[in-house]
């Protein structure tokens, strides 16, 4: 296989990647909870096709290719694995967010402080 016809593989599988990334995105902006555990299976389906395509780059020889057109290739999809990197990211905070609070029991309002309280307050600290 030659190296460019491995990266295009590998820039395929990221754009799926990419896909998935932003359909978690989307669930976890709309229902606000982590996602189903079909998405999970579906993500580390895709870890497992990542690592043989990583592996492909490897093996592939180095000849037959354009030098030109194979780093046009490179940084396409060093573009579009910064994008899930970043997308990821945000997915990580919001999966954080939302499973803190979702664990949580709903916090009560503390009562409000009576208006001679405030008055002794700022009468020590003036």
């Amino acid at each position: 296989m030659t190296p460019l016809l491995a990266l295009q593989k590998h820039q395929e599988l990221c754009n799926e990647l990419h896909e998935l990334t932003l359909e978690e995105n989307r669930f976890l902006q709309e229902h606000r909870r982590p996602p189903d555990a079909g998405l999970l299976e579906r993500k580390k389906a895709m870890l497992v096709r990542l690592d043989e395509t990583l592996a492909a780059l490897r093996g592939a020889s180095r000849e037959g290719s354009s030098a030109t057109e194979f780093r046009q290739a490179v940084e396409k999809t060093r573009s579009r694995i910064l994008q899930i990197l970043q997308l990821d990211r945000e997915n990580e905070q919001l999966l954080l967010r939302y499973s803190l609070t979702g664990s949580r029991t709903p916090a009560v309002p503390a009562p409000a402080p009576a208006p001679s309280a405030l008055q002794s307050i700022y009468k020590r600290h003036s």
